[in-house]
């Protein structure tokens, strides 16, 4: 059994990752980069995950490992990402806000 233990955070806020558009395992990459540097810099990130309008079973896994390794909230998951992840069970798991101040204030 695996346990979630965010790596120690560099004090302050945590960094804020806004993207917009499609994550696929063609697109991906430049998304999981920001995300590896924001967890290995600060022990985590908020995700603004409005603006994503498509998410398949690598941007899952992306969001999935994170929350494992570090401090992921989600914040205003979009439609699309909301069907991702209930789909799976997985918002039983991961940290979802529905506004900043939520997710800053935990």
């Amino acid at each position: 059994m695996t346990t979630h233990q965010p790596q120690p955070a560099v004090p302050g806020p945590l960094p804020v990752i806004a993207p917009q558009g499609d994550f696929d395992e063609d697109t991906l990459p430049p998304l999981e980069a920001q995300v590896r540097e924001a967890v290995n810099a600060h022990g985590g990130l908020i995700l603004d995950a409005a603006n994503i309008t498509f998410g398949d079973s690598t941007f899952l896994r992306l969001l999935l490992a994170t929350h494992q390794e570090a401090d992921l909230r989600i914040v205003a998951p979009s439609p699309a990402v909301t069907r991702l992840i209930s789909v799976v069970g997985a918002d039983r798991v991961l940290h979802i806000h529905p506004t900043f101040e939520a997710a800053r204030n935990t």
